[in-house]
């Protein structure tokens, strides 16, 4: 995928962990959208999705905010000239940020490590947004109704490696190969078996990000 993050659209530092190590060092520069440059990266078929992008408004100053929304609608115009689908990156903004999709969008996407409760999920999944889930889901029982009411055909999963390492592996690093443990969550929590939510989550990712050709039938 290729995006603009929103944190990164001004200059700001948010995390320790971003820092790096060895001279790999990093904290937002704050980068200014580029149209041209972005639309070029995203011709390239290996290209599957806008994203991350959308608002992020968790310690951000206020005067920010129309900074972000600005890349935001930029990115979601170069979505809708390539025809590829959004990730969305939103913590504490879901109400600006349906109403910014509702009035660009031409595409849909993932709201990637949902964490809003069931009246936004309603809101999203009411424009065809498949929600996300990551390894929150297995040591807290906060995203329950919406891992149960969300129609299995409109459910993703993920890590969001290396944060929020899923339950047993607490206390680690997170690692992409964890995501087996999300997808159990999800099987527990609807009280479906495991291999049908496995099977239903990959059919999801192949439709969302259009990858046919990449996961054979007999995965």
């Amino acid at each position: 995928t290729i995006g603009l993050h929103p944190v990164h659209t001004t200059k700001s530092y948010h995390d320790v962990k971003e820092l790096g190590e060895g001279g790999k060092e990093f904290t937002s520069r704050g980068e200014v959208f580029d149209m041209s440059a972005y639309e070029s990266l995203g011709k390239n078929p290996r290209v599957i999705a806008v994203g991350e992008c959308g608002l992020d408004y968790y310690r951000s100053e206020e005067n920010t905010k129309s900074v972000q929304k600005d890349a935001f609608i930029k990115q979601i115009e170069l979505a809708n000239r390539l025809g590829k689908p959004l990730m969305l990156h939103i913590r504490n903004a879901y109400e600006d940020a349906l109403e910014i999709i509702k009035a660009h969008a031409k595409v849909r996407g993932d709201v990637h490590f949902f964490a809003g409760d069931w009246e936004i999920a309603k809101k999203f999944l009411d424009i065809r947004f498949t929600l996300s889930f990551t390894g929150v889901i297995t040591f807290t029982h906060d995203y329950d109704e919406v891992v149960k009411n969300t129609p299995l055909d409109m459910i993703l999963s993920e890590t969001d490696a290396p944060y929020v390492t899923p339950v047993p592996y607490r206390g680690k690093r997170n690692e992409p190969a964890y995501v087996i443990e999300v997808v159990r969550a999800i099987a527990r929590i609807k009280g479906e078996d495991f291999e049908k939510v496995r099977e239903q989550l990959v059919t999801n990712a192949s439709r969302v990000f259009n990858l046919g050709h990449l996961l054979p039938s007999s995965r």
